[in-house]
């Protein structure tokens, strides 16, 4: 890995230009996807088009797409000189990385009860962000993050595992709920109930973005701030699509639930 890294980057500040570079273009592409997402919802599961011609199971979009933001990251840490993992600040945010992601890519897939095909536009464009995504999260974390001694009492970093911690549990929870809303044998949709579903329409989505927004707090850098604005903008358009959505698909959907944010929104 260093000897393609040394291919590609003349040396350790152009490397990290770049990586500055992602980051900074990680928030523009969250700003076009915004205004994207006003007119068009993400197409994938429920919102995905029945005339798309290719398209792939749900359980190995999700494993294939996904793998790529564990296996990238992997690599850079295992097979590089990767000079900042033996401190602890870094060690330790790197970890809230691959809790998400060991999740998501070797265990979520394979508990996908059903699922809708995933296009495979929307397919390739996952893998794709996985693999910058990765790269750049971990290459920085790995090799450049430089963090004072005492980061990890320091009340932001603090804040931001908090965080990190209680989106990780509630997005777990609440994939749980919706994993097991329909008992075996059963076809359809149903309304969620339980944990932050009371409150929530997106109760997963609240979980993810609050898991990357303590990410960022504790990894306090332009690319954890530029991928907690892209979850968050990505997943709230989400929230908001589901939340329409049950209403005019159940008459008994909750009045009182909102499509993200308790009691606000």
């Amino acid at each position: 890995m260093d000897a393609i890294l040394s291919r590609l980057f003349s040396s350790e500040e152009e490397e990290l230009y770049v990586l500055d570079c992602l980051g900074y273009f990680m928030i523009f592409m969250a700003a076009c996807t915004f205004v994207a997402l006003l007119f068009q919802d993400v197409p994938y599961g429920r919102y995905a088009p029945s005339t798309a011609r290719f398209r792939v199971d749900a359980r190995i979009a999700w494993f294939v797409q996904e793998l790529p933001a564990f296996l990238v990251p992997f690599c850079l840490v295992v097979w590089t000189s990767s000079s900042k993992t033996s401190l602890l600040p870094n060690q330790l945010v790197i970890a809230m990385y691959f809790c998400h992601y060991i999740q998501r890519s070797l265990i979520y897939p394979f508990l996908i009860r059903g699922g809708k095909p995933t296009p495979l536009d929307s397919f390739v464009l996952a893998i794709m962000f996985c693999m910058y995504n990765g790269y750049m999260q971990i290459r920085y974390l790995s090799h450049y993050a430089d963090y004072p001694a005492h980061w990890v009492t320091h009340p932001r970093f603090i804040a931001g595992s908090v965080l990190w911690l209680v989106g990780w549990l509630v997005n777990m929870h609440s994939d749980h709920i919706l994993r097991n809303l329909r008992k075996p044998g059963e076809t359809g949709y149903k309304i969620p109930t339980g944990g932050l579903f009371e409150y929530v329409s997106g109760a997963n989505f609240l979980g993810e973005i609050t898991e990357w927004a303590g990410f960022a707090l504790a990894g306090y850098s332009v690319h954890s701030t530029a991928f907690a604005i892209f979850t968050a903008v990505v997943l709230s358009s989400r929230a908001v699509s589901h939340h329409k959505w049950y209403h005019a698909k159940f008459e008994d959907y909750p009045k009182s639930r909102k499509a993200l944010i308790p009691f606000l929104f």
